[in-house]
Parts: structure tokens; C-alpha cells; sequence
């Protein structure tokens, strides 16, 4: 068995479209309003077949320049797209963090990305790079979960796993990710660590596509003016705010 300790982590990389968040609710006079955008990609972008889905979150603002903590996000995908998982293998949360990625089927993995996390230890500003890992979870509800793993590496190294629920959404979106962010601790009266990127690819792009591989199903339709995407975000500050964004119809 592979010991685990929690970790001082969590964020996301590129892509197109990016739409600046709102934000409301309180801020002390001394603070930034934290704010985050997100960009949507595929690969490739066609109507109609299985690819791979990069979603990535920046997050900016905040006391001393460090954003809140992110607390809870929910993520909303257009009508049509949806995984397509042809073998329903699964591994829960706490095999993750007692075996790592090796303790999982093959076949329950769904993607993988990276986060930035930045915290301070005493008087100095210390930024985490984060690998992170997608799984498919146990279902709730008969709805589908995932599973994400997060494994800092400099300073700390420590790992943890994100659990998140994909449910049905209102138009214009299909399906909606839901996941609550725990609290990432630093040191004794220090501030909590806060997402500054976060970046994470479901499937994988067609050159390497096998038939029996999790992946995203892009929607054979696409609205006049694209895909639309959107996602809302509350912070440890009591501060909640939202971001949109449209990829154009994949040709």
C-alpha cells in the first residue's frame, strides 16, 4: 500500500474563447474581487465524433495577489456532448489515494492535466505544480462520478482526490460537473492555498483513439454562434462569480 498525506495543491492549461467571470458578494476594502476565466478546446473540432475535450480555468485577483480559495464549481457543457465509455470500470476515491494510478483499471481512466497552486509558508509566496488524473467513479444515483487525482510535487508533494458529479443540465447545456473544492491547508494561521490554473483533458484526440478508450462525443448539431460553455465558482471569501465562454461550430 502507498501512504498518502494531504495535499497543499489544486488549478488548469490553454485554449480558445476566453469570457472575463462576474463576481459578486462581500470583499474587505483591503481585497481584489477574485475573478476566473475559462477556455474550452476539442481535438479535433468536428461535429459528430469522439475527441478530446481540454477545459482549463485561470484564476486572478485576490488579497496580495493570491485569489481565494475556490470552494465549489460547477462546469456546464453544451447540449449533445457527452463521455462515451464503452466499458464501465470505475475506481473509487480511496483506492486512488491508497494505490495511486496503478491501484485503477486501465479502462476506468478518462484524461489527465495539470494544476498551480500558490500559498504562503511564513513570509514566503510558495507555488505548487500539480499533476492531476481523471477517473471515472462509482455512480450516484445512476448518475456518472469522477474521480480526480492531484499529486504536487515541489515543495510539498502530497496528493489528494477531487470527486465530482456529472448531472443533467437546462438548455443551452447538456450536462453539468459539479465538484467541491476541499480546503487546501498551508501552515498554522497562514492562509489557505488557492487554484491560481487549472487544466484537464478528458479523452484523447483521434490519431491515437482506440476503439475501446473513454472519450468525449462532440454534439452532431452545433447553435448559431457555437458551442456554448459556462461555469460558476464560490470562494472562501463568501464571494461567488461566473464565466462564459463559446467555442465556434467545429467544421
Amino acid at each position: 500500500m502507498r501512504p498518502r498525506v494531504r495535499i497543499f495543491l489544486t488549478a488548469l492549461p490553454t485554449c480558445a474563447c476566453l469570457i472575463t467571470a462576474t463576481t459578486s458578494g462581500a470583499a474587505t476594502p483591503t481585497s481584489t474581487a477574485t475573478s476566473a476565466t475559462i477556455a474550452p478546446s476539442l481535438s479535433p473540432d468536428r461535429l459528430g465524433i469522439r475527441a478530446a475535450l481540454t477545459f482549463t480555468i485561470a484564476y486572478s485577483g485576490g488579497e496580495s495577489g493570491i485569489p481565494s480559495p475556490v470552494r465549489h464549481v460547477v462546469l456546464q457543457f453544451p447540449a449533445g456532448m457527452t463521455l462515451d465509455i464503452p466499458a464501465l470500470r470505475s475506481c473509487s476515491a480511496a483506492r486512488l489515494l491508497a494505490y495511486g494510478t496503478s491501484g485503477c483499471p486501465a479502462q476506468s481512466r478518462l484524461g489527465r492535466g495539470h494544476a498551480l497552486v500558490e500559498g504562503h509558508l511564513g513570509a514566503e509566496l510558495v507555488t505548487e505544480d500539480v499533476a492531476l488524473w481523471a477517473f471515472l467513479g462509482p455512480p450516484q444515483n445512476l448518475q456518472p462520478t469522477i474521480e480526480i487525482l492531484a499529486e504536487g510535487s515541489q515543495p510539498v508533494g502530497e496528493a489528494m482526490v477531487l470527486s465530482a458529479a456529472v448531472l443533467s443540465d437546462r438548455a443551452p447545456y447538456g450536462e453539468e460537473l459539479v465538484m467541491p473544492i476541499p480546503q487546501i491547508a498551508t501552515l498554522p494561521l497562514e492562509p489557505d492555498a488557492a487554484i491560481v490554473n487549472f487544466s484537464l483533458t478528458i479523452g484523447t484526440d483521434r490519431r491515437r483513439l482506440a476503439r475501446r478508450t473513454n472519450t468525449v462525443l462532440v454534439p452532431s448539431h452545433c447553435p448559431a454562434g457555437g458551442l456554448p460553455f459556462a461555469a460558476a465558482f464560490t470562494y472562501a471569501d463568501g464571494s461567488s462569480g461566473s464565466a462564459l465562454a463559446t467555442v465556434p461550430c467545429p467544421r
